[in-house]
């Protein structure tokens, strides 16, 4: 099993995520874009950072590279895909998942820890918690809330597809815990394929123990929940 971490011009969470991974005992690599999806790849990992610069808008430039059509192929026969941050924004550009994420409302960059809640199971990327667990990962974004139009945002909530949602330490979804102002505390959603998920926090940078924390270690797991191949 090995996963492609692809990486663009300015991502910068790539080595991080083989580093995670491998930690994990999931064996990754980093794919330039360029070279396309390799053959024998179980699983798809859109890292973080500032591809393109975030040019015209995050994640766009970077969803319209040929890569991202067998991204979209392999997500369509069930390989896990997960995009993080800047790969959940190319991840919502590209269609993978719906909505998209946009200037944070305090038009900020920001970068902290926060709590999310686990809102479905019934996901490769979180079937290892129970619904309503709380958990601590690291967010680093300036673009990351969260905006669906309310058909969308409805049929999200009906198809059990939000993945994440920001929270307090004791699980209690309110306004102040929400970093940046997403639509009903989203972090995260869950495509029409499950195994294909975006997510703005940080789970690479909390599988070891000395960085601060270990909760995103489980998230990463989902990699191993499938043995499908390219």
């Amino acid at each position: 099993m090995t996963v492609a971490v692809l990486q663009f011009g300015g991502s910068n969470c790539d080595r991080d995520s083989v580093r995670a991974l491998s930690h994990l005992g999931i064996d990754a690599e980093r794919v330039w874009y360029e070279n396309g999806l390799p053959e024998n790849a179980t699983g798809v990992l859109l890292p973080g950072g500032f591809s393109y610069g975030d040019y015209l808008r995050a994640g766009v430039m970077a969803a319209r590279t040929p890569v991202i059509d067998a991204v979209c192929e392999a997500a369509s026969e069930g390989i896990p895909v997960l995009g993080v941050c800047n790969g959940a924004q190319i991840g919502c550009e590209a269609g993978l998942t719906p909505g998209a994420f946009t200037v944070n409302r305090s038009a900020r960059f920001q970068c902290e820890r926060v709590h999310v809640r686990v809102e479905t199971t019934e996901s490769p990327w979180t079937r290892g918690y129970d619904e309503g667990d709380v958990l601590e990962l690291p967010i680093a974004h300036g673009e990351g809330r969260f905006e669906a139009d309310d058909d969308t945002h409805e049929r999200l909530i009906e198809d059990d597809r939000i993945l994440l949602r920001y929270c307090d330490a004791e699980g209690v979804v309110t306004d102040d815990a929400n970093p940046n102002g997403s639509r009903d505390n989203v972090a995260g959603v869950v495509g029409e394929k499950r195994t294909t998920a975006v997510m703005m926090p940080h789970p690479e940078r909390a599988t070891l123990p000395d960085l601060g924390g270990t909760d995103g270690a489980v998230l990463l797991r989902g990699f191993g929940a499938t043995s499908a191949t390219v």
